[in-house]
């Protein structure tokens, strides 16, 4: 064989790696090898060549993705704001109607789709919103609701506070809504977002909230990101968008009958 149709194999091996290191997050020698038909020698080779260029990490007995390659998953939240943004709107409507008309206490997390809902509560100064997203406070700085930031951790990427300094705050107080977003929604995988401080701001919203809300565009049905944040159990209300297959719905619905789900 030339040096040129095996250095095209290489390739080609490597390129697989990675998509197995994107979706499995963990690569272990021994299956990468029986998968290909090659052999260990040739598998650790391919890895050490990846890890020269950034794109994982070798460990005992195989490989596990960088902090780098999770947040390639993630886009940046401008970026994330303007997808499917009319669809996003949609949703915030909708999920303004869920409000009752009194004073609620509300928790919004850091969603671009939530933001939407954020923009529009500038108009509803009866409620309380108590938040982690910069983005949010920002947005209600203004006018509209008392508004109560978590604290912690600035996570530029995300333009949320999180991790265990939020905590103290949220610990504190109970919330009669919690308005969540997400990377992904599974019936199997539950609710799951690539930082683990992240979701542990988000499962300590969960636990506070009397109704739990979760707001996601149609793309995010399907999707299973890094770190697991709730089981859909947790979820009494899903809001997202009519592009959803109803194959997706249905299993939603099978798995988890009280659920209610609401498309727009």
């Amino acid at each position: 064989m030339g040096e040129s149709s095996t250095k095209e194999l290489a390739a080609e091996r490597q390129a697989r790696l990675r998509e197995l290191l994107h979706e499995r997050r963990v690569v272990r020698v021994e299956e990468f090898a029986s998968e290909l038909a090659v052999s260990a020698a040739t598998v650790r080779r391919d890895l050490a060549a990846l890890e020269s260029a950034g794109g994982l990490k070798r460990v005992h007995g195989g490989a596990v993705a960088t902090a780098e390659t999770l947040l390639a998953d993630e886009p940046l939240f401008d970026d994330k704001a303007e997808r499917a943004a009319l669809q996003k709107r949609r949703i915030a409507d909708a999920a303004l109607e869920l409000l009752p008309q009194g004073h609620t206490t509300l928790f919004l997390d850091g969603g671009s789709t939530v933001l939407a809902l954020a923009l529009l509560l500038m108009r509803q100064a009866r409620h309380t919103v108590v938040t982690n997203s910069l983005r949010v406070a920002q947005t209600l700085a203004a006018s509209g609701p008392q508004v109560i930031v978590s604290g912690g951790e600035l996570r530029r990427l995300s333009q949320t506070f999180v991790g265990p300094q939020t905590r103290h705050v949220i610990e504190r107080l109970s919330f009669d809504i919690a308005f969540i977003g997400t990377l992904g929604v599974t019936a199997d995988d539950g609710l799951t977002t690539t930082d683990p401080d992240e979701a542990y701001t988000k499962e300590l919203a969960i636990k506070r909230a009397r109704r739990v809300v979760l707001l996601a565009d149609a793309t995010k049905v399907g999707a299973v990101s890094t770190v697991r944040f709730a089981p859909l159990s947790s979820v009494n209300t899903f809001v997202t968008d009519t592009s959803v297959p109803q194959r997706s719905l249905a299993a939603l619905r099978e798995a988890y009958p009280a659920l209610q789900i609401l498309t727009v």
